[in-house]
C-alpha cells in the first residue's frame, strides 16, 4: 500500500482542526450512524475551551489505495518546540490560510520551518464563504510571504485550493462546483506530496511526540526512517550526540487508523507509528536496531525566552482546596512535563525550595499552570522574567518579538503610543480592508508581558495581536511597569461588605464580600502609586438607634476579575500569584509587613 505523510500548518483559529474533521468524515473513517464530536483532534479540555491546538497529534485516512497520515500541528509559536520536530515526520504540508485574515505570524513561524526543510507546500484558502473574504489578495500575500522566507522556485510554484472546511468542500478555483466535497484535496495530496523517502539499513526512528499512558507506560511517536519494527524486537535508544540511553524490548507497535491507534504485527519504513516499552526514551532521541551507531539528526530547538519561579503555596489558606501541595509533588510534576516538552527547561533554583521553569512565552507557561491546577496542585508562581544573554563582546541582549496588530483605524493612535512606551519600533503600517489597519512592530518581550488585556481595553475588544520570536537585540533600557500600588489586607478572616464599601475611594477591589483573606494578601488596586494596608474585616458599629441615614444600603462596584494570564502580567517582582484548583489570589512574597519594610530598607541601602 502506498503512503503519504502530510502536516497541516495554520494560524490559531483558521480552521485546521475542522478541516481534519471533514477529511475523516469523507474518507469513511466514521460509520454512518456514529456520533462524532466536533473538533475530534482537540482531545484536551483546555484545547476545546480555548479553541487552540496545544499538542501535536497524528491521524490517518485511507483514500482509494493510499494511506494518508495527517499530523495536526499547534498554531501558536509558544508551542513551537512541538512544530519543529513534527515537520521531520512529513513530506508535504497543507498551508491553511483564512480568506479574510490572510497569513498571520504563527503561519509564518511554521511555514519558515517547513520551507527550510524543503517541504513543498499546498496552499488551501479556507473560509471563502465569509462575507469579508478576499481570496485573490490573500493568495498574493501568501506568495509574498513565501518569497520573503527564501522559498525555492519549486516551492513558489504551489498549487492552490479554495473552499470551506466548515461546509465540507474544496475546489481548484472559486468558480468550480462544490459537489465533490474534499475529493480535490485528497487528489492533490496524492499527486503533489511525494511518497516517504525510505533509507536502506536496519530499523531507525526519531522520537517526535511523547506521552504517558497508564497501561503501556511511555509512548513515543515518530516516523520509521529505515527498516521495519515489530513487537518484542530488541532495540536501543541513542542521544543526539550518539550516547547510549538504554536498551530494551518494544512491547507494542501502534499504527494510526482514523482516530484510533491499533496494535500491528509489523510496521514498515515510511509509516508513522507509536512505540511502547522504553521507559527512558525521549523526544529527539533515535530508537534503533542494536547494530546502528549513528543517530538521526534532530532539529535544534529555539531557546526559551521567559522564566518563572514555581514554589510551594505557603499562604495561610494552603492545603484547603488542593490535594497536591508539597514541593516534592510539584518538582516531580514539572520534571515530568519537561520530559515530554522539549521547549520547556526546568531546573532547581539556587535557594532549593523552588523550581525555575523557562519556556517560549506567557501562553505556554500559563497553560502548564492551568493544567496543574486542574490536576489538584496548589502552588505560587512569580512574575515572568525575560531571559537575557550576553553577546561575544559582553554586551547585554534581550529577545525581540515581531508583533502584528490588526485594529480599527480609530484606535491605531493609542496602540502606536502604548507600543512606543514599551520600547517597540514600528516597521510597517498598511490598511487591511474594512476600515482596519495592520501595524507591525519589533518589540522587546519584556514590554509585551501583560499588554494583551490593556490592548483589548484600549481598542474596545476589536484588536487582534499576534506575536512571534524575531531575534536577540541589544538591551533597550528600562520599561515602565505598573503605575499603581496595591491594597493589602492587614488581618485574616472573611471580607465584610461594609468595610469594602467604605474603602472604595481607595481603589477598585479584586475580591467579593465573604471571601477568605489573610494578612499580606492583595485585595485591590490603590489609586496612588504606593501600597496601602487596609482592614477589610471591619464591620459596622451597631447601635440601638435606627434612622434612615444610618441604614443606607451597601452598593459595591463589581470587582476586577483576575484570570490567570491577567494575574501573571499584573504582579510586580515582590508579589506572587497563588494558584489553587478553585482560586487565583494575589499576595506579597513576604506576608509580614515588618519583614517587607526590612527588605525595602536593605534594598535602599544596597542602592537597588
Amino acid at each position: 500500500m502506498s503512503l503519504r505523510n502530510v502536516a497541516i500548518i495554520a494560524h490559531v483559529d483558521h480552521g485546521k482542526t475542522t478541516l481534519v474533521d471533514r477529511l475523516l468524515q469523507q474518507s469513511g473513517v466514521y460509520r454512518e450512524n456514529q456520533k462524532v464530536t466536533e473538533r475530534a483532534m482537540d482531545s484536551n479540555d483546555l484545547e476545546r475551551e480555548r479553541g487552540i491546538t496545544i499538542l501535536a497529534k497524528a491521524t490517518s485516512v485511507l483514500w482509494e489505495d493510499t494511506r494518508i497520515n495527517i499530523v495536526d500541528t499547534p498554531g501558536h509559536a509558544d508551542f513551537g518546540g512541538e512544530v519543529e520536530r513534527i515537520l521531520n515526520m512529513v513530506d508535504g504540508a497543507l498551508v491553511l490560510v483564512d480568506a479574510a485574515e490572510g497569513p498571520l505570524p504563527q503561519t509564518k513561524f511554521v511555514v519558515s520551518k517547513a520551507l527550510k526543510m524543503g517541504l513543498k507546500p499546498i496552499v488551501v484558502i479556507n473560509k471563502v464563504d465569509r462575507p469579508d473574504a478576499r481570496p485573490v489578495e490573500v493568495v498574493n500575500e501568501v506568495f509574498d510571504l513565501f518569497a520573503a522566507l527564501d522559498a525555492s522556485d519549486e516551492q513558489l510554484d504551489f498549487p492552490i485550493l479554495y473552499g470551506s472546511a466548515k461546509q465540507g468542500w474544496m475546489a481548484t478555483s472559486l468558480e468550480a462546483s462544490h459537489d465533490d466535497g474534499m475529493k480535490p484535496l485528497f487528489e492533490l495530496v496524492l499527486s503533489h506530496v511525494p511518497p516517504p523517502n525510505v533509507e536502506d539499513g536496519p530499523f531507525r526512528l526519531l522520537g517526535t511526540i511523547m506521552e504517558a499512558n497508564p497501561y503501556l507506560g511511555r509512548i513515543i511517536t515518530g516516523r520509521i526512517s529505515s527498516g521495519s519494527v515489530r513487537p518484542n524486537q530488541q532495540v536501543k535508544v541513542l542521544e543526539r550526540d550518539g550516547k547510549l540511553v538504554e536498551s530494551g524490548r518494544i512491547t507494542k507497535v501502534l499504527a494510526f487508523r482514523g482516530l484510533e491507534r491499533v496494535p500491528v504485527d509489523e510496521a514498515e519504513a515510511g509509516d508513522i507509528v507509536a512505540i511502547a516499552g522504553l521507559p527512558n526514551a525521549m523526544v529527539a532521541q533515535t530508537i534503533c536496531d542494536p547494530a546502528v551507531e549513528t543517530p538521526i539528526q534532530a532539529q535544534p530547538i529555539d531557546p526559551p525566552t521567559l522564566a518563572m519561579t514555581f514554589r510551594v503555596n505557603d499562604s495561610p489558606l494552603a492545603g484547603t482546596e488542593g490535594d497536591k501541595v508539597t514541593s516534592r509533588m510539584i518538582r516531580d510534576r514539572l520534571l515530568r512535563e519537561a520530559e515530554g516538552n522539549v521547549a520547556l527547561r526546568v531546573r532547581e533554583s539556587d535557594d532549593k525550595d523552588s523550581m525555575e521553569v523557562a519556556g517560549r512565552g506567557e501562553l505556554q507557561l500559563g497553560i502548564l499552570i492551568e493544567t496543574m491546577r486542574r490536576e489538584g496542585y496548589e502552588l505560587s508562581v512569580s512574575r515572568p522574567k525575560v531571559l537575557l544573554r550576553k553577546d561575544d563582546a559582553g554586551n547585554l541582549e534581550e529577545p525581540i518579538e515581531e508583533v502584528v496588530i490588526d485594529v480599527d483605524e480609530e484606535h491605531s493612535g493609542i496602540v502606536v503610543q502604548k507600543m512606543s512606551e514599551r520600547r517597540a519600533d514600528m516597521t510597517e503600517l498598511k490598511p487591511s480592508g474594512g476600515g482596519r489597519v495592520r501595524l507591525v512592530f519589533h518589540a522587546p518581550t519584556r514590554g509585551l508581558i501583560g499588554y494583551q488585556s490593556e490592548l483589548l481595553t484600549d481598542t474596545r475588544g476589536t484588536a487582534i495581536m499576534n506575536r512571534l520570536f524575531h531575534s536577540y537585540a541589544p538591551f533597550k533600557g528600562d520599561i515602565q511597569g505598573r503605575r499603581n500600588g496595591v491594597l493589602i489586607s492587614n488581618e485574616s478572616g472573611e471580607a465584610v461588605a461594609y468595610a469594602m464599601w467604605k474603602l472604595e475611594d481607595r481603589g477598585p477591589m479584586m475580591i467579593e464580600p465573604g471571601w477568605k483573606v489573610y494578612r499580606g494578601m492583595i485585595v485591590g488596586e490603590h489609586t496612588r502609586d504606593n501600597d496601602l494596608e487596609i482592614n477589610i474585616l471591619k464591620g459596622k458599629q451597631l447601635t440601638n438607634i435606627r434612622t434612615t441615614s444610618k441604614d443606607e444600603a451597601v452598593r459595591l462596584t463589581p470587582p476586577i476579575r483576575m484570570t490567570l494570564e491577567k494575574a501573571l502580567a499584573y504582579i510586580q517582582d515582590d508579589e506572587l500569584v497563588e494558584v489553587t484548583p478553585k482560586s487565583i489570589r494575589l499576595r506579597k512574597k513576604l506576608l509580614d509587613p515588618n519583614e517587607r519594610k526590612k527588605e525595602e530598607r536593605t534594598r535602599e541601602a544596597e542602592g537597588v
